[in-house]
């Protein structure tokens, strides 16, 4: 159930409509829309009567909620939600481009690659201080020291940052430093780790699942709701399938799928769905015609000797093109709208 107030309703109004919600047993959430607030009914075990609100001073309307997903659901949000990254807008009028190296290996290195793809359109920094990898002989990032090398990356740059926590006990390390945080593919479903982003109060990154449904993924979205924490940008990076000539398959489908279902923000990952260099700027550009908001690109100056997933980074001067052609694109698409979708 979602209560719709009048745009003219008053914080009291509205608090008293949340202790209705409660003395049932129920939990509401204040949900702030364009004009008007509204407020979800949650953990009602069946069908809430509606004739509990209407009537109510400051209601306009109480509306049943046929999607399982309540909080992310356009039925309970109808305008685009705009998440603050450090003061850039993902799901406003532009597109949003997130650059840097799968991991942070130096601060050399780091500073090298952010004044590069400063200077050809991305406008926040990625890269892994913690790295979960198939195997545990493999590069598993700096740590706490590459944390440190992020905020230095802000410092000089401008830009802000966005890194991985992989579980609750590191969650609060990252949260000191980051702008973003995210929550990799193999954790999408990691409930624990979700509710802990819910009561964060920095935006999260939630990439889709390696084998995950849509509706799972805006379930695992809707657990941070939940706890608190409206800033959340879903990504696409490709889903485990039989093929062979891509590590993944980018399920583009899936950007019509959430705009249309959700209010939430939803950028695309070209490199891990390709696991290829070469076919990075063709998924880039596809990503952009669907009208994503943002894209997520892994960028080295010198990939060949990459600690990890070197073959799929972009050289710099790839990048920069990647950054002209998609913004190109997306503009001649969708900036005469004067909206992201």
């Amino acid at each position: 159930m979602l209560v719709v107030m009048d745009k003219n309703a008053t914080d009291e109004q509205v608090q008293a409509v949340v202790a209705v919600i409660e003395r049932q047993g129920y939990t509401a959430r204040p949900i702030p829309g364009g004009d008007r607030v509204s407020i979800g009914v949650l953990n009602n075990p069946g069908p809430v009567d509606p004739t509990l609100f209407i009537g109510l001073p400051g209601v306009k309307e109480a509306v049943p909620i046929t999607k399982p997903y309540k909080l992310v659901s356009r039925e309970s949000k109808s305008d685009d939600t705009v998440v603050d990254v450090g003061g850039i807008k993902i799901g406003a009028s532009q597109i949003v481009l997130i650059a840097g190296p799968c991991a942070i290996e130096s601060e050399d290195q780091a500073l090298a690659i952010a004044e590069l793809v400063s200077k050809t359109g991305a406008t926040i920094f990625r890269g892994g201080a913690f790295k979960p990898r198939t195997s545990p002989y493999s590069f598993q990032g700096l740590g706490e020291k590459g944390l440190e090398i992020l905020a230095r990356v802000r410092q000089v740059t401008g830009m802000p940052v966005v890194t991985e926590a992989m579980d609750c006990e590191s969650f609060g390390l990252v949260e000191k430093y980051a702008d973003m945080i995210q929550i990799g593919a193999r954790n999408m479903q990691n409930f624990s780790l979700l509710k802990r982003a819910g009561q964060s109060h920095i935006p999260v990154l939630l990439k889709r699942g390696l084998s995950a449904t849509v509706e799972e993924w805006l379930m695992a979205a809707e657990y941070i709701l939940e706890g608190g924490n409206t800033q959340v940008v879903l990504c696409e990076r490709g889903v485990r399938t039989f093929v062979r000539h891509s590590r993944n398959t980018l399920d583009l489908s899936a950007v019509a799928v959430i705009k249309r279902e959700s209010h939430l923000p939803v950028i695309v990952d070209p490199s891990h769905a390709a696991g290829r260099r070469d076919q990075v700027l063709p998924l880039a550009r596809a990503a952009a015609a669907m009208g994503c908001h943002g894209l997520m690109v892994e960028v080295h100056h010198h990939p060949e000797e990459a600690l990890s997933d070197g073959a799929q980074s972009l050289y710099p001067d790839q990048f920069a093109r990647l950054s002209r052609e998609t913004s190109q694109l997306y503009n001649l698409l969708y900036a005469k709208e004067g909206q992201s979708s």
